[in-house]
């Protein structure tokens, strides 16, 4: 099942000549549509099973957009540690 999400196109001799350069994009993340004769032949994506780091930031901003109250950052944010060193 093909994601909505857009994603970048690189061709087939560019997934041949840089194929470790590639697989190091999606597993960053990134999602790429392989072309083949100017057409769409395969999707690029990341394996979902592997965790990803999520700086805290990140995670803070995400989980209190999700039910935003005034001080639920806050409250969370004394939660999650600064560093994981912490952890």
């Amino acid at each position: 099942m093909r994601d909505n999400r857009s994603m970048e196109t690189i061709s087939l001799r560019e997934l041949s000549n840089n194929a470790s350069q590639v697989i190091r994009r999606v597993e960053a993340g990134e999602r790429l549509t392989v072309m083949v004769d100017g057409r769409p032949a395969a999707d690029l994506v990341p394996h979902t099973g592997r965790r990803r780091f999520v700086s805290r930031d990140d995670f803070l901003t995400f989980f209190t957009s999700r039910r935003p109250t005034p001080t639920l950052r806050d409250d969370v944010g004394t939660l999650v540690p600064d560093t994981t060193d912490d952890v």
